[in-house]
């Protein structure tokens, strides 16, 4: 069986189990792709996972930290930590493209920085590909939810369909039923658009709050000349930091591949920290720290909190 099959055979199978479920290691896929990382998934129901991007003083990732190095505050108060993964483990992973009609003349560079980010993400990630304008769709096949294969993602990334208006915010809804299918639970959205949302019945409250509850992390382009009237820099800003992202507006449309290819590299630096959540249906606010004396002042970048479950 395919190695990626059976990683996601061994999940369904073990979420019909009604008792915490252990970390699975996936020993096969690393097996199947050299040089990859084996991938732990904690698959405990009231989990809560941070996806955590470590910097130093100069804004250089900082590899090779241990669990010891964290601290994890919910609501003030310290929280062990039940899970940790270095950097790379796999991602399930959107790419959320605008289609909309001023969208034609960078089509080309937008398939381009895309790709570059497929390349450069980790082998096992499992991608998908939305296009939106007035109305969103699914790249790939039906029956392909999710690929890792380059040539399968160019495809879909290609399928544009030029012409219409900007429902950003239902795309973004649209994109995060996807995980739905997801094995793995580090989930990511990288969205490329060149102008704000005009046409969309969900508000970007809804858009956050959804992302919060699931785990989402965006990251977010926007493509604006200076005198644009449809840029929405605060919007997208706003995704990204409440999401644990990181926001982009590069100031020539030639620079978009080289965004693309930081972001892919952000995500595969990033540690994943795991600890019990609360279950009384509140949002709580997190703040996590790191200190390893080699390093020097560490800066962390996560999501500024979660949505606890319903009792």
């Amino acid at each position: 069986m395919e190695p990626r099959k059976f990683v996601r055979l061994l999940a369904i199978l073990a979420l019909g189990s009604p008792l915490v479920i252990p970390i699975l290691s996936f020993a096969d896929d690393q097996q199947a792709i050299p040089g990859a990382k084996s991938a732990n998934i904690r698959l405990d129901v009231n989990l809560v996972q941070l996806p955590v991007t470590v910097t130093d003083a100069n804004g250089h990732s900082v590899p090779g930290l241990s669990q010891d190095a964290f601290r994890v505050l919910v609501d003030g108060k310290p929280q062990p930590i039940t899970v940790f993964q270095g950097e790379d483990a796999p991602v399930t992973a959107g790419i959320v493209l605008d289609n909309s009609a001023s969208m034609e003349s960078k089509k080309a560079e937008v398939v381009a920085a895309a790709l570059a980010f497929a390349r450069g993400s980790n082998p096992l990630d499992q991608m998908f590909v939305v296009h939106f304008s007035d109305h969103s769709r699914l790249g790939l096949p039906p029956q392909t939810p999710f690929t890792g294969e380059i040539s399968a993602l160019e495809q879909a990334i290609s399928r544009f369909d030029l012409g219409g208006t900007t429902a950003l915010y239902d795309a973004l809804m649209f994109a995060q039923l996807q995980f739905r299918q997801a094995v793995y639970t580090r989930r990511v959205l990288l969205v490329i658009t060149d102008g704000a949302d005009n046409s969309s019945t969900s508000s970007l409250r809804d858009v956050v709050a959804k992302a919060q509850k699931a785990g989402v992390t965006l990251f977010t382009i926007g493509m604006f000349e200076e005198n644009d009237r449809s840029r929405n820099i605060p919007e997208l800003t706003q995704l990204a930091a409440d999401t644990g992202g990181r926001a982009f507006f590069p100031q020539a449309i030639a620079d978009i591949t080289q965004v693309c290819e930081e972001i892919a590299r952000e995500i595969r630096r990033e540690y994943t920290l795991g600890f019990p959540g609360a279950e009384d249906g509140s949002y709580h606010h997190i703040d996590v720290t790191a200190q390893d004396p080699r390093f020097g002042s560490l800066r962390v970048q996560t999501r500024p909190g979660y949505f606890a479950q319903s009792p």
